[in-house]
């Protein structure tokens, strides 16, 4: 039986965050910018233009660690209403060519493209058309990605970023793959490429020439992961709609708080926010965590599932306070001062709590 080949696509909007600050206020533009909290906060940065990454602010970074980084860096807060906006006009585009869409996130996508809705015979053409069609629509640039599978779509993306187009045709799947630094494998961090470098693992073709068995000894069950795609296999399907396992608020606080009026102060403006979002999505989940960052970076849940899904922000509030004073002691001193509040509604069945919009990991994460 013949075996039909995929045409996967990987789209990635370019510093989207950034760039539609970019495009939407022009005295931004070509200068370093960095969408997250206050430069002297704690805060995080959700996104950075092309100028600021220049100098090394990367997202995920402390806000202040970016402006040591880039003193000249302009700090904005993040306007999400505007990007799930646009967001919403990219995949109505995708969804032109495609139901097979699966949403990442706001600002990236995997499409099955084997068999589109107008007729285009090469996933190359319909990358191509895909990405013209956002840039007259939005003005924004995107980065694609065309293989036979999820890994090779994905990682093609990135190799021409900003504003590229990367096509590894079927034929070239092992051979690519086997060129390929392994610290370029999605899913492998900082300690597991120490620890492949340590076993003589620098390449995709290193990989290949490890046994099953040597693997999945040396990585546990990510062996077969790195067996499997080291030889371009990777048959995970494009899942045009996620499940949702959980929705959460959170707060990352100026400073370290200690006292238990001042935690309780941020825990209702959390559970307000709460309560905002859940009204926008729905999603009748009966267990409400709370998590607890404490200033040395420990990280600490607890959870409380009730007969009848919690809806208001009162009842977030009441419940998790309850939760938080299992953490609290005598008059309102607490075991070490608190950095984050969070709060977060979950199936009672779901394995982890996953605050991401789209659920699930698209590669398997080892370290």
């Amino acid at each position: 039986m013949l075996q039909v080949v995929r045409k996967i696509l990987h789209i990635d909007m370019d510093a989207f965050y950034a760039s539609v600050e970019q495009r939407d206020f022009p005295q931004y533009r070509g200068k370093p910018l960095v969408v997250g909290g206050p430069p002297n906060s704690r805060g995080v940065v959700c996104a950075a233009s092309y100028e600021a990454r220049k100098f090394g602010v990367r997202s995920a970074m402390p806000c202040s660690q970016a402006s040591r980084l880039c003193p000249e860096a302009i700090f904005v807060t993040p306007r999400f209403s505007a990007y799930r906006e646009i967001s919403n006009v990219i995949r109505n585009i995708f969804l032109e060519y495609t139901d097979y869409v699966e949403m990442l996130s706001l600002d990236e996508a995997f499409l099955d493209v084997t068999e589109n809705k107008l007729g285009i015979p090469y996933a190359t053409e319909v990358a191509k058309s895909i990405r013209a069609r956002i840039r007259q629509e939005t003005e924004l640039t995107a980065s694609a990605g065309v293989g036979i599978n999820k890994f090779t779509a994905k990682v093609a993306t990135d190799l021409k970023k900003p504003d590229g187009l990367t096509v590894i045709r079927p034929e070239d799947t092992e051979t690519f793959i086997a060129s390929l630094d392994v610290g370029l494998f999605p899913g492998i961090g900082k300690v597991t490429l120490k620890k492949m470098h340590a076993l003589g693992i620098y390449t995709g073709a290193d990989l290949k020439n490890r046994s099953a068995e040597f693997l999945v000894r040396n990585f546990g069950k990510a062996g077969r992961w790195y067996y499997s795609i080291s030889r371009g296999i990777d048959p995970r399907p494009v899942i045009p709609h996620r499940i949702r396992k959980s929705l959460g608020a959170e707060s990352t606080f100026e400073s370290d708080l200690s006292r238990e009026e001042d935690l309780l102060s941020e825990l209702r403006e959390i559970a307000e926010e709460l309560e905002k979002r859940l009204s926008a999505k729905s999603f009748p989940a009966r267990t409400l965590t709370l998590k607890i960052k404490f200033s040395d970076f420990t990280l600490k849940t607890r959870s409380r599932t009730l007969p009848i899904p919690p809806s208001r922000s009162k009842e977030f509030f009441d419940l998790g306070k309850e939760l938080l004073e299992e953490f609290l002691i005598g008059d309102g001193a607490v075991v070490s001062p608190i950095r984050l509040l969070g709060l977060s509604l979950s199936h009672p069945e779901s394995e982890s709590q996953n605050e991401d919009e789209f659920a699930g990991s698209l590669f398997p994460e080892t370290d």
